[in-house]
């Protein structure tokens, strides 16, 4: 027998066999010998090494007779290490839940101000569209809202899935599908976000590897293929339609018929499975870029990322995929025209300042009267002053006697405040930050367009407005919103398969083995 001299959370010598003595052994003799405490409390060190539960005996792991072994309680340590990583836990926990609450609070008050005509605090603009971007007016003024708050939210998560991660991006597609759930049931037949909305779901409870989202799976899944067939059409004809015969749809397609055959495969409909994975492959197949047409596309001078979007958005056929390469040019150009003018407007209407209501005087009313032969600071001032009610203001502007009053009311408050004009009363230089615009909602702003009013007219104005309360608002956390809107209609569609090509070989192999063939 040798002895072993413990210290630390039991102290005294031991009589051991090294060559039969394990590690397990000699830490339950000391738990036992330290009040009979739990053994794997127990933290032993010889030779500034942790001895390891193992097969070695005592004598294989180098110790020796009358050597020294530290014996320390692991419960203070872990304890405290516990109440850190639980702390860290519910921090993490509370700032996902005010960030959350923020992307709300930012999205709720952008659609509002976007939606009703509120008087605009940015040098940007947001809009529904649709796929060719042309502006849409439809349903009430709460429907444009919960369906503006609905797709900022949507892009806010779509950003957060093309990063990976799943479960922030599963929590803000939840706010948006209750954002969606606001919009008359109506409208949201017509376009097909909230059938993308549910196939984005249910892809994060896949890569998320949730199991016990089965059920709601399938249920998601069935509401977005009946959402696609009533937008896309049976067989997605209208869809075919609108993108002039392209097959853009197919990466989508590959997507639920693979989350279709996954679902089926969990819950044991393993023909269902076979039925929809098979399906699925064929697309994923059809859905490679051949090389020989990528080059063709590359030495025309398009980029390798365009020509791969646009060829797989086109089915493979290159001069279809060369005639979408040139529109989106088009269309890219034009927009940018189309933002520029927006933000000149913008600019411009922001001189004209708030109705009683606090709206932005309406530039399209305002136009209207300018084009008939009044001026425009006129015409905004009596649209300001009557709620944009163009009869209101076309009526003090043609009345002879209210006219009269109005101007000399213009003019007296003008008088008054000419001792303080100065170049304060102008708004600074807007900077150039607003960005495209996102399938269904645009975020743009103005280029050449109608003139603003010249100094006088600035002067005048300004100086006829009462001063600006500016709305408390997060600024931070709505420029990262409208920062996510891009404008790119077929952005949707262009998925990257290879995740789905890694899911298709891994299930494809387990029906195989369940069905004894091969698929």
């Amino acid at each position: 027998m040798a002895k072993l001299k413990v210290a630390g959370a039991w102290s005294g010598t031991l009589e051991v066999a090294l060559d039969t003595w394990s590690v397990q052994m000699l830490r339950a003799e000391v738990a036992r010998r330290s009040n009979g405490c739990d053994p794997t409390r127990i933290n032993l060190i010889c030779g500034g090494k942790v001895l390891r539960d193992g097969d070695s005996t005592l004598l294989q792991l180098g110790l020796k007779n009358n050597g020294k072994v530290l014996a320390t309680l692991m419960a203070d340590a872990r304890k405290a290490q516990e109440v850190e990583e639980e702390a860290k836990k519910a921090k993490d926990e509370e700032d996902h839940a005010k960030k959350l609450t923020r992307i709300w609070e930012a999205a709720t008050s952008m659609a509002k101000r976007h939606s009703d005509g509120s008087f605009p605090l940015n040098d940007y603009n947001i809009e529904l569209e649709d796929q060719n971007g042309k502006k849409v007016m439809f349903g009430s003024e709460s429907d444009r809202r919960a369906l503006m708050m609905g797709l900022m939210l949507h892009a806010n998560a779509k950003g957060l899935l093309k990063n990976e991660n799943y479960k922030d991006a599963l929590d803000v597609l939840t706010m948006a599908e209750e954002a969606f759930s606001l919009c008359d049931d109506k409208f949201l037949q017509l376009i097909d976000n909230v059938p993308m909305l549910q196939l984005d779901m249910v892809w994060c409870y896949f890569m998320l590897k949730d199991i016990s989202c089965l059920t709601v799976a399938g249920a998601r899944l069935a509401r977005t293929r009946k959402g696609f067939e009533i937008s896309h059409g049976k067989d997605s004809t209208r869809f075919r339609a609108l993108q002039a015969g392209r097959q853009a749809d197919f990466a989508i397609y590959l997507r639920l018929e693979l989350l279709e055959g996954v679902v089926a495969y969990h819950n044991g409909d393993f023909e269902k499975a076979q039925e929809s994975i098979s399906s699925a492959q064929i697309k994923f197949n059809q859905l490679q870029v051949p090389d020989e047409a990528l080059s063709l596309l590359m030495s025309m001078g398009y980029k390798e990322r365009s020509a791969k979007r646009a060829l797989r958005l086109t089915g493979q056929d290159v001069q279809s995929a060369v005639g979408l390469l040139v529109e989106e040019r088009e269309k890219k150009t034009r927009r940018i025209e189309e933002n520029l003018q927006r933000r000149d407007e913008i600019m411009e209407q922001k001189l004209y300042g708030k109705t009683p209501n606090n709206k932005a005087v309406d530039m399209e009313k305002m136009k209207e009267l300018a084009s008939i032969g009044f001026e425009r600071y006129l015409a905004a001032e009596a649209l300001r002053i009557n709620e944009n009610d163009m009869e209101k203001a076309l009526d003090v502007l043609t009345d002879p006697e209210k006219n009269c009053a109005f101007q000399s009311t213009m003019e007296s408050k003008r008088k008054r405040s000419t001792q303080t004009t100065d170049a304060t009363l102008f708004p600074a230089a807007l900077l150039d930050q607003a960005a495209p615009t996102t399938s269904n909602l645009q975020q743009g702003g103005p280029s050449s367009g109608p003139p603003a009013p010249d100094l006088h007219q600035q002067q005048l104005v300004q100086n006829l407005l009462p001063p600006r309360v500016e709305e408390a608002r997060d600024a931070e956390m709505e420029d990262e919103l409208a920062n996510e809107l891009r404008g790119d209609a077929l952005a949707d569609y262009d998925i990257d398969v290879t995740k789905e090509g890694e899911a298709l070989s891994e299930y494809a192999t387990l029906l195989s083995s369940v069905l004894g063939h091969q698929l």
